[in-house]
């Protein structure tokens, strides 16, 4: 199994990494994609993902909401120290990125200890983030909350690469209406390929811990085709029932994956799985 989004390089994680990483190995997680949401955050996970190579990967990216308020470094600015982030991963034996995000729009108030970001800078922010992911051939990690539609919007602007564009809807919230939405987005109207063998599907739905009390989310999955599901925890967030309430990590992992394959009636551990690996080129 593999952890398609964990923020081990939170504090609560950070300080205990080497017993993170020991109880997820135990617990059967073979890989782990550590998410960034500001520059500090990107460079911790390349830096985790560089100390422990084959078992944590690194997507790098800045949140819609301000998650590192002390930061008052310019937009431009930051964008360029996460280009450089990518280019000196790049040019690491070691390598580590494997995505870009998370990234996207979220026009819910931010939670506290994050701060609101103006709608037009996030836009901005969401569209320099796809350049990057054009530019380096790397999958989206989209953040999505009550602005699902304008990010579909924003990905299918006719000014994108659409034949090259891939990635997950992050903790999917979007509910029953837009999941045909996200689907349509391999479609042959949004960009025309003859060979759909090698290059479909390019956009999945991640899924948490929520899901294992959630029975709208549980409705949700029900309607997704197998072969677009991804799993992730999200951790330190969203820890999965027994566990709720608690720091999650990803070794609760299994948890969301048995909850999958008893909602959907059969077990799909080998087909995520495949997914996972297809679209981070694992």
């Amino acid at each position: 199994m593999i952890d398609t989004h964990a923020h081990l390089n939170f504090p609560s994680l950070l300080e205990q990494i080497e017993k993170v990483v020991a109880e997820s190995q135990k617990a059967g997680i073979t890989e782990i994609i550590i998410a960034g949401s500001s520059i500090k955050d990107s460079a911790c996970a390349v830096e985790l993902a560089q100390k422990y190579p084959g078992y944590l990967f690194a997507s790098v990216g800045i949140h819609p909401h301000k998650t590192d308020p002390e930061n008052q470094m310019p937009i431009e600015e930051q964008l360029q120290s996460l280009e450089r982030l990518i280019l000196d991963a790049k040019r690491s034996p070691l390598g580590a990125i494997v995505a870009i995000g998370e990234t996207g729009l979220d026009f819910s108030l931010a939670p506290p200890g994050n701060e609101d970001r103006p709608k037009e800078e996030q836009i901005r922010l969401f569209q320099e983030h796809i350049k990057l992911a054009q530019k380096y051939n790397l999958p989206l990690i989209i953040h999505a909350r009550e602005a699902v539609d304008e990010v579909i919007e924003i990905l299918t602007m006719k000014q994108w690469n659409n034949e090259a564009m891939k990635g997950v809807f992050h903790c999917y919230a979007g509910g029953r209406k837009r999941i045909q939405k996200i689907l349509d987005l391999d479609s042959p109207d949004t960009f025309d390929t003859s060979d759909t063998s090698d290059t479909f599907p390019h956009w999945y739905f991640g899924f948490d811990g929520n899901l294992t009390y959630d029975e709208g989310l549980q409705a949700v999955v029900k309607l997704i085709p197998p072969e677009r599901i991804l799993i992730e925890t999200d951790s330190p967030f969203l820890a999965p029932v027994p566990h709720r309430g608690e720091i999650n990590t990803p070794a609760y992992l299994p948890l969301i994956q048995e909850k999958i394959n008893e909602i959907l009636g059969q077990d799909l551990t080998k087909q995520i799985e495949k997914n996972t690996r297809k679209l981070f080129n694992f």
